[in-house]
């Protein structure tokens, strides 16, 4: 009895130390998509009055940890039934990507609301932050759901080129996906709340010496952090789905050979968004059309 209790027990350091080493693998090949998510989903998590910043943040990390409760069995079921599955659902979802990144290049250059008079009521100004914080939430849970497929896609083919029992596939991708959500957004609470960090050690300096002006510092860099984080997320969802497309596209994969991969993807991503776009907005005209009549 005793002798089989410590064969299981053996087994599961054998399994945990598979599980392990697999990982650390899965989390390599998925620093870059890490870097990119952290970039899109820090922009998405900005831009909030204080109190609300911990609330929105926890409401889109509960999102995320959803998302992958709905994506891990579903990207292990396509994979076994028809993996094509993965790579059509990738696409569509690089284009939802793009669409994204190339709006926010439009607002920005053509629809940049310009400062007024007009009075409005405080009623109108809650109701009107409520509703822009629960769209903000809402996108930002849909665009995490596209990005953490890709996580688990590349931690899924991590594991499968290593041949290991499904057993190990599945704790490894389920960790893999899980530690994403828990260290990308771990590091957007830290970014969001360095303005308080910043004011309580001016508080607790007394506004003297070296602490006073790291908090100094750390108040004024939060207001320049969230300007370059706008410009690096929009850069990232551009990227990201310029990525989708050259991996998941057999016809692209030698389109542009000589060009650097960066540049390769921003363009195919910007040409992926432009197209969305047009066809977003093509699409609202008719629908616009067909109501009215």
């Amino acid at each position: 009895m005793a002798s089989g209790f410590f064969a299981i027990l053996d087994d599961l350091a054998a399994l945990m130390d598979d599980v392990a080493v697999t990982s650390k693998i899965a989390t390599q090949k998925t620093a870059g998509i890490l870097g990119d998510d952290l970039a899109v989903n820090a922009e998405k998590a900005t831009g909030f009055i204080s109190s609300r910043e911990i609330p929105v943040l926890w409401a889109i990390t509960k999102g995320s940890f959803i998302n992958k409760l709905i994506i891990l069995p579903i990207a292990f079921l396509l994979h076994w039934l028809y993996k094509p599955a993965i790579e059509i659902i990738l696409v569509l979802g690089g284009f939802y990507l793009a669409f994204e990144g190339v709006e926010k290049i439009i607002e920005f250059l053509f629809h940049r609301s310009k400062k007024g008079h007009e009075v409005v009521e405080e009623s109108q100004k809650e109701e009107s932050a409520e509703n822009s914080e629960k769209s903000k939430i809402k996108s930002a849970i849909t665009t995490d759901f596209i990005l953490s497929i890709e996580i688990v896609i590349i931690a899924l083919g991590t594991v499968l080129q290593e041949d290991h029992p499904l057993l190990t596939q599945i704790l490894t991708v389920t960790f893999v996906s899980f530690i994403a959500t828990v260290g990308v957004y771990g590091i957007v609470a830290l970014i969001v709340r360095m303005d308080d960090a910043g004011f309580k050690l001016i508080r607790k300096s007394n506004d003297k010496g070296i602490f006073s002006k790291l908090g100094h510092l750390l108040v004024k860099a939060l207001p320049i952090i969230i300007k370059i984080l706008a410009v690096v997320g929009t850069i990232a969802l551009i990227l990201v789905s310029g990525g989708i497309f050259s991996h998941n596209i057999s016809y692209l994969h030698d389109v542009l050979p000589d060009w650097p991969s960066f540049v390769k993807n921003f363009t195919f991503g910007l040409i992926g968004g432009i197209f969305a776009v047009l066809l977003f907005t093509l699409g609202k005209k008719i629908y616009t059309l067909a109501t009215r009549k």
